[in-house]
């Protein structure tokens, strides 16, 4: 990555930050795209250390805006394509949104990589695409199952990646994470949200939804490593899909009892219905086979899951002693 020109999009976002500032410490340029906001705020870029942050060029713009990125790409070496809608509720009340951004976002990024003649793109995709397991560990052979509006969309835009490589040669490696997790992720998902009601004053309760689906969480600074090293590695197989995981798996409820645990405290659980999905939409088991990435890059997990969870809770324990804790208005209770 060495004086590599980067250009990351969803750099403002939780695992784009990350990112960022992993290309950053390895020695790359990074032009960093920020969704655009009246508020003048460049999203978790904004928490980045003085030293990194004053070393990324930050631009606020639109993914969904074609002359845009055609314009930011011009003179990259590699594009990281991180944005999208990801929010898995709120796909169900606004698919048209997952549609505009995710898959017209992507294909904007692969033609403009296409007209500059970009040296590597990393598509994200996610490990929402497989749907629930049917075997395990998932190898990336596992067929796609749109089980929601989000992942049926982020199947499209993998489709327009593999697509763009079939067709135009185009050299775009598709990542697949699984469950992600670490500092600066929002409330939304099931850990920070476990997380900030064991340690918030205010929370007498901490509520929850289903605790028995089995995810493979894997730390923020492993899924950051996992995306440079897909940029950097020779041979790789164009349009082909990396998976990123752990190759472990738990439950939410084991996740929930390791939190309390560090956290301490003795705060009653409370099954909570708006936190649970529809029954036929519902991931039951996602572990992960990463096998296909470890071999072509190198890569391999290095944080254990306590260790994750422990860095994770003194990031939000900073941000309770700060007075910076934010609350989701959805799930604020």
């Amino acid at each position: 990555m060495q004086n590599r020109k980067i250009f990351i999009t969803g750099a403002d976002g939780f695992i784009g930050s990350h990112v960022t500032e992993a290309a950053v410490k390895a020695g790359a340029q990074v032009t960093a795209l920020a969704a655009y906001n009246s508020f003048g705020t460049n999203g978790w870029l904004d928490d980045l250390e003085d030293d990194i942050r004053r070393e990324v060029k930050i631009v606020r713009g639109d993914i969904r805006d074609s002359g845009f990125i055609l314009r930011e790409a011009q003179g990259q070496d590699i594009i990281l394509h991180l944005a999208a809608l990801i929010a898995i509720p709120y796909s169900y009340a606004a698919p048209q949104s997952y549609v505009d951004v995710n898959i017209q976002g992507t294909l904007n990024i692969l033609e403009a990589a296409r007209h500059w003649g970009i040296a590597r793109v990393v598509h994200t995709s996610t490990s929402e695409v497989y749907g629930t397991a049917q075997f395990s560990p998932i190898t990336e052979d596992h067929p796609l199952q749109g089980q929601s509006p989000y992942s049926a969309s982020k199947i499209g835009a993998d489709m327009m990646a593999e697509s763009f490589a079939r067709s135009f040669d185009l050299p775009v490696a598709i990542l697949r994470p699984f469950n992600t997790y670490g500092p600066r992720q929002s409330e939304r998902a099931v850990i920070p949200t476990i997380i900030r009601q064991a340690l918030d004053p205010d929370c007498a309760e901490i509520r929850i939804g289903d605790l028995t689906p089995k995810r493979d969480f894997t730390f923020v600074t492993d899924t950051a490593g996992a995306f440079l090293a897909l940029a950097g590695a020779e041979g790789i197989d164009f349009g082909r899909p990396y998976n990123a995981g752990t190759g472990h798996t738990v439950n939410i409820g084991d996740v929930l009892d390791e939190i309390r645990k560090q956290c301490g405290g003795d705060k009653p659980v409370v099954t909570d219905s708006r936190r649970q999905r529809p029954s036929k939409s519902e991931v039951r088991l996602l572990q992960a086979d990463h096998s296909r990435l470890t071999t072509a890059t190198g890569w391999r997990p290095e944080t254990s899951l306590a260790k994750g969870l422990e860095q994770t809770i003194a990031w939000w324990q900073k941000q309770i002693t700060q007075g910076k804790l934010r609350r989701d208005t959805d799930y604020a209770t």
